[in-house]
């Protein structure tokens, strides 16, 4: 089955012609259910580390009993820094 005609185009490609730095999560995402953890990090690099952001902003709206704020901001940052270095990685 071919999985990528389910898949949401991004639109920043298609307005501009060129990848922005979540292209390829869908994807990774997809590999990733597979088992196949290796070639979900090759196909996107930051997909562990926006996992892990994903899922502290679900705790800091889920659970309003303690404070999330400082260890979002800190892996929202380290994501995006994983973002640019995989964007670089795949492109240059």
């Amino acid at each position: 089955m071919n999985i990528e005609k389910f898949m949401l185009p991004c639109l920043f490609k298609t307005l501009f012609g060129i990848e922005c730095l979540g292209c390829g999560f869908q994807r990774a995402l997809f590999l990733l259910f597979q088992g196949q953890f290796s070639a979900a990090f090759q196909m996107y690099p930051a997909l562990y580390s926006t996992l892990i952001f994903l899922g502290f902003v679900a705790l800091y709206f889920l659970d309003k009993s303690k404070n999330y704020t400082k260890v979002l901001w800190i892996s929202g940052i380290i994501n995006v820094i994983f973002m640019i270095a995989g964007y670089w990685y795949k492109h240059f």
